[in-house]
């Protein structure tokens, strides 16, 4: 029993020594020159503009991407056929700008689905067949919309665009 209560002691003073004495945590101190970093909104709504001319004829766009929600103005001014001005309202597939276009040509409300391929700062306009359907012109087949041959629209002044819009 001596043995045992022995064995324990020594136990108990072998585990005391062998503890680290804990190192108090360092102290951090705060930069005081630190440079404030500007804040950058990446969710708000982004604003883009666009010119496209062919010949006498001319596009102009202002598009406002919430997130991939598209809303802004559109407005095609041709020289030889009739104008038409109006809105648009869609989402962002991917770099596809899958719009609404409801505008107004010659007295008369219409909406046609249009889409843009967004690529290296520009747009470009979808060419494809379309069906009448509901009193909207919708695009017969998504899949067979071209982007080679489509009106191609180059990023713009906001102002200027602003202007041809009104």
């Amino acid at each position: 029993m001596k043995k045992l209560i022995l064995l324990g002691a020594v136990s108990a003073f072998l585990i005391n020594c062998n503890k680290k004495a804990e190192a108090p945590a360092p102290k951090v101190e705060t930069d005081t020159i630190a440079v404030a970093e500007p804040v950058v909104d990446t969710l708000g709504p982004k604003s883009f503009c666009y010119i496209g001319t062919t010949g006498k004829d001319s596009i102009f766009a202002s598009i406002d991407d919430n997130l991939g929600t598209i809303t802004g103005k559109l407005s095609y001014k041709n020289s030889e056929k009739d104008s038409s001005k109006g809105d648009i309202t869609g989402f962002k597939s991917g770099d596809t700008l899958k719009l609404t276009y409801e505008f107004t040509s010659e007295g008369k409300k219409s909406k046609r689905d249009i889409y843009f391929l967004q690529k290296d700062n520009a747009l470009t306009e979808g060419i494809g067949d379309h069906k009448d359907e509901d009193g909207q012109s919708k695009y017969a087949d998504e899949k067979k919309i071209s982007y080679k041959d489509g009106q191609k629209l180059n990023t713009a002044d906001c102002k200027v665009v602003t202007k041809a819009l009104k």
